[in-house]
């Protein structure tokens, strides 16, 4: 089967969330099991390009032409990468905005790599199926039903379409039709119209074949008006066409038996170097090694409210007065880089803080950190967790999405369970849970045993990839059979 990935980010490329190790590791899966894929992204400042395939596209937005070219960067690991090369729209300092906010002129960037999306496949690739990512990429498919509708060719192209995070759906005035050359009449509450503004995650749900989240759980939650964004009318309505299929991880990269980012290798069955990798841990952070027999929590994480910073703003006092120590490395809003900047400079020797992103401490962590936390209001997926479960690094979560997916609750009596969960979005609820883990881990042989639980499970993709394609060919069909029927008419 060939498949078109079109997503505003992905590794090795560009990052800025977990949407972009997805769209690295899925598509090798895919590349592995033998399908041909393509992933089309925005030329970013500093992406290397090998040849240009395109010198200039004629792309139509709103009232004007654009004329990117399309660039192609190389084929890794069996997956062919290529760009939408617009240095206006693209060659800048980051992504999605600045300090001020979302670049203003996001609506014409991201229509223009959806319309390019579909160029591409007309005139250099033709796929079975092009599976669009996040709101940056829903238009591909609210153009392809409109603007594409007569074309015989684009007409039989079905889109999946992955909701990697609800709660950022790019909401934009109604000028937005205008500037992307979409029809006036989408302005509608059956269609685009989203309070008095434009969604485009709205038009992505609405027109693709089929709408995947990135967990069960998640699929689930975003029904309700508590998860929902909003959109829960709009998404129980495409329940038919709503599949959560669980994110897997590179096990490659995160593998404590072959990090090369880590102080020692260790696995399950001999975990010596697990203890080298916290002495090394707390010297990244400057922290003394008494903290060695203290249990050792880990935080990797963008510094937001969704992620659960609200929680433990309310619990810090409370925390500190248990003997622990505590890492954290990350960014996000400045209320929450003071809390931790404060936290350790009130306990310089039991709490250790790096405002930034920095993969290899990300590893250190995972390895050296005893507890990894993640209190998440809610969590459409999560990686981190899953990486925590093979490292031995025990996760302390909040029942929500993937985290529940993936973390089973520990149950003494049993023997049986990975971590510790909570199920309150409360302040009580997460120092109960922490509590509960920091008890385990004063059971030396009973903490063995939940890292053993942990280490044994196996989230790769291969198992994903398998849901993926099983899509793809439901959407291939489906997508036939419409066409065809519409034809009949």
């Amino acid at each position: 089967m060939k498949i078109l990935f079109v997503s505003p980010e992905g590794l090795p490329f560009s990052k800025t969330g977990g949407l972009a190790d997805v769209v690295e590791a899925l598509p090798r899966s895919l590349a592995a099991m033998g399908h041909q894929v393509v992933v089309l992204l925005p030329r970013y400042r500093g992406n290397q390009a090998a040849r240009t395939i395109i010198s200039s596209l004629s792309v139509p937005l709103g009232q004007k032409l654009r004329f990117p070219a399309i660039v192609e960067a190389g084929t890794f690991e069996g997956v062919r990468y290529c760009f939408v090369d617009d240095p206006q729209y693209f060659d800048r300092e980051k992504l999605y905005g600045d300090q001020i906010g979302d670049y203003s002129d996001n609506p014409q960037r991201f229509g223009e790599l959806s319309r390019a999306a579909i160029e591409f496949a007309k005139q250099v690739w033709m796929p079975d199926v092009i599976h669009c990512h996040d709101w940056q990429s829903a238009l591909v498919p609210v153009y392809l039903r409109t603007l594409y509708a007569q074309d015989p060719v684009m007409s039989q192209v079905p889109v999946v379409f992955t909701v990697h995070n609800l709660g950022y759906p790019g909401i934009f005035p109604r000028t937005a039709l205008v500037l992307t050359g979409l029809p006036e009449d989408l302005f509608h509450v059956e269609m685009l119209e989203y309070y008095g503004k434009v969604n485009f995650l709205k038009g992505g749900l609405i027109f693709a074949d089929y709408v995947t989240t990135v967990s069960r759980k998640y699929a689930q939650e975003i029904q309700t008006p508590e998860y929902g964004c909003g959109l829960e009318g709009v998404i129980r309505s495409r329940g038919d066409r709503l599949v959560g299929i669980l994110n897997g991880v590179d096990y490659t990269a995160w593998n404590p038996e072959t990090d090369a980012n880590i102080a020692a290798t260790y696995s399950s069955k001999v975990m010596d170097g697990k203890r080298l990798c916290k002495k090394d841990l707390l010297a990244a952070f400057q922290l003394p090694s008494d903290n060695m027999e203290r249990p050792l929590i880990g935080i990797v994480s963008r510094f937001v409210d969704q992620k659960g910073f609200d929680l433990i703003a309310e619990v810090a006092t409370e925390l500190m007065k248990e003997d622990l120590a505590l890492v954290a490395l990350g960014n996000g809003e400045a209320k929450y880089e003071k809390l931790f900047k404060e936290l350790a400079k009130k306990y310089p020797k039991r709490v250790g803080v790096k405002v930034a992103y920095d993969n290899v401490i990300a590893h250190k962590i995972e390895a050296g950190a005893d507890m990894f936390l993640m209190p998440s209001r809610y969590e459409p997926c999560g990686l981190n967790q899953i990486y925590s479960l093979r490292y031995g690094t025990v996760p302390v979560v909040r029942a929500t999405g993937g985290l529940d997916d993936t973390v089973e609750a520990f149950d003494a009596r049993t023997g049986k369970g990975t971590g510790f969960k909570f199920t309150e979005y409360e302040g009580a609820a997460l120092m109960k849970c922490v509590r509960d883990a920091l008890a385990a881990f004063r059971d030396l042989a009973q903490w063995r045993a939940i890292q053993a639980n942990g280490m044994a499970k196996d989230f790769s993709w291969k198992a994903s990839a398998g849901e993926y394609v099983k899509l793809y060919e439901k959407a291939k069909q489906g997508r036939v059979q419409r066409v065809a029927a519409s034809s009949n008419v």
